[in-house]
């Protein structure tokens, strides 16, 4: 029998996008009516995006059309008021704690991670904020490895930031990207032997004491794992989504998915996954897959997540990054350089 709790119990298996969670679980669904084979349905976000609203809606849609006995369905999102369009994504009944965590001039804090080490994150990550800076946008990238930070290496830079009149830091820039790492900070080859209450004081103090100004995006280069750096971005700062990169073979799609759960379990919504060392093209024109070939894609699919782009092997991407010049940076208009602009407007587009 066609009853209200057959509807919400239905409306269980629709998640909130982005999320592991459910929309019931989050108390999103308010009012649910039953009668003569039509069902209505009242759902109230907290989060202002459009892009949720319209995935939530048609979701439930579906569900509730398939149940046996339905004849009409009328789902009815309502979203906070005094909001655009074209607001991301946000936790689900987290809005006003998101907006405490806003770091100010600041449009989108995006952190790219991945789940283990040699994947080419820190490779992605200078690429893909030196390609959003060559689309105009105003940018920075913050590197939270503070135990192998390689960011001042890649981009180049390895002078000590400048301290303002305001007492903090200055964070240099190069390439239309502003920076900050602990690499800035160290002595050559000087080792960081520190516990997890000492990398949480300083991620906090490169998101709060760094006079990042008005950014379009600033990027964060997490490290590998889902160790302390991680949990205390997550702490520190409201985060618009998390990007993951991964390699094509299983062995990193393994760790990846635990990456995943991270960002699932605190709230980030996943903007999507970038498949490095996709494949390798000879001088002859051959196509080796040395990794495999396809399996960021299959698991986007199989998540249902936006697959943000692959990016080949190519040997100017290792000269560019051990030269500090990124080729996103140097030569965007090589087949490189696309690779990873077309990785920044697939995200531009994502994040809105």
């Amino acid at each position: 029998m066609m009853n209200e709790e057959t509807v919400l119990n239905a409306l269980k298996t629709v998640k909130y996008p982005g999320y592991s969670r459910d929309i019931v679980s989050f108390g999103l669904v308010k009012k649910i009516a039953v009668g003569n084979g039509a069902v209505s349905v009242a759902i109230q976000m907290t989060s202002p995006s459009a892009e949720a609203a319209a995935l939530i809606k048609a979701d439930c849609e579906r569900v509730v059309k398939a149940l046996p006995g339905v004849t009409a369905a009328v789902i009815e999102v309502n979203r906070p008021v005094g909001v655009t369009t074209g607001a991301t994504a946000g936790a689900p009944g987290q809005a006003a704690a998101a907006i405490q965590n806003r770091i100010p001039g600041i449009r989108r804090v995006i952190a790219i991670a991945s789940g283990k080490g040699g994947v080419g994150k820190s490779t992605v990550s200078v690429n893909l904020a030196c390609a959003l800076a060559n689309l105009g946008a105003e940018v920075g990238l913050l590197d939270c490895d503070i135990y192998g930070p390689s960011i001042p290496l890649m981009m180049g830079i390895h002078q000590r930031p400048h301290v303002s009149e305001a007492e903090k830091l200055i964070p240099p820039m190069n390439h239309g990207v502003k920076l900050m790492s602990m690499g800035f900070l160290l002595d050559g080859d000087q080792p960081v032997i520190w516990r997890g209450p000492m990398i949480q004081k300083t991620i906090q103090q490169f998101v709060n004491q760094v006079e990042w100004g008005q950014l379009d995006y600033l990027l964060v280069d997490l490290p590998p794992g889902t160790g302390d750096a991680q949990l205390s971005l997550c702490q520190t700062v409201s985060l618009d989504g998390g990007v993951i990169v991964t390699t094509p073979q299983e062995a990193s799609l393994g760790v990846v998915r635990k990456g995943i759960a991270m960002f699932e379990k605190v709230n980030v919504p996943i903007l999507g996954i970038v498949e490095n060392m996709s494949y390798f093209t000879t001088p002859q024109g051959e196509r080796i897959e040395i990794f495999g070939h396809g399996g960021g894609r299959a698991e986007c699919e199989r998540r249902k997540i936006t697959f943000l782009g692959e990016i080949p092997l190519f040997t100017e991407i290792r000269l560019g990054g051990d030269a500090g010049k990124p080729v996103a940076a140097a030569a965007p208009a090589s087949a490189p350089g696309q690779a990873f602009i077309s990785v920044a407007e697939a995200l531009r587009k994502k994040v809105g």
